[in-house]
């Protein structure tokens, strides 16, 4: 196999997933796109080539990545990926797992330590704060009441129905209000106030 960016390597996908992102372009691409483009975010595969300039892994690894969008997708045997945006795959989650990680993964840590700039090691500190999280069930709903909570923080998250409520008790959710009634008075009844 060719590889022509030495900053590269080539992984044979072996699991993908599907996120909206994927449906979106899609259902563009037969309006918006001027030719097709290969869809998928995030993959889970075997490193089988690397380039010149590669120092982070070696042919064999299993590894696990969200992909840009500015380059085709993983829903391809073979994908050629900027070893910087790949990591090695977690050992105790499945391959369909592991594929179902990374993007969403991702969302939920730089939403909450990039963009709210909440600090992950001032636990004591955040054990003071609380943090609603709206849809606490979807998919980077599921990761950032994890990783708030991991993150000492108070996680209140949003549900309308009995699984999605027991669904986010069981990743350390908190306290789940009803996204049909109002949302800031069941918080403040809570003992929440707005600060």
């Amino acid at each position: 196999m060719f590889l022509g960016n030495k900053n590269y390597r080539i992984v044979k996908v072996e699991a993908v997933s599907v996120n909206p992102v994927d449906v979106f372009t899609r259902r563009g691409q037969k309006k918006q796109l001027a030719e097709p483009k290969v869809i998928g975010y995030d993959a889970y595969g075997n490193v089988v080539e690397t380039g010149s300039k590669t120092s982070l892994f070696k042919q064999g690894d299993k590894v696990f990545y969200a992909g840009a969008y500015d380059r085709p997708g993983s829903d391809s045997e073979y994908q050629a990926v900027d070893e910087r945006i790949v990591g090695h795959a977690p050992k105790q989650l499945s391959i369909a797992e592991s594929a179902a990680m990374p993007l969403t993964s991702l969302t939920a840590w730089e939403s909450l330590f990039e963009q709210m700039n909440i600090n992950i090691n001032d636990v004591d500190n955040n054990r003071k704060q609380s943090i609603l999280i709206i849809n606490g069930s979807g998919g980077v709903g599921s990761i950032a009441t994890q990783l708030a909570h991991l993150a000492g923080l108070k996680v209140i998250a949003t549900a309308g129905k009995a699984e999605a409520k027991a669904w986010e008790l069981s990743h350390w959710v908190d306290y789940v209000v009803d996204y049909h009634e109002d949302l800031v008075k069941q918080v403040n009844d809570l003992g929440f106030k707005k600060g």
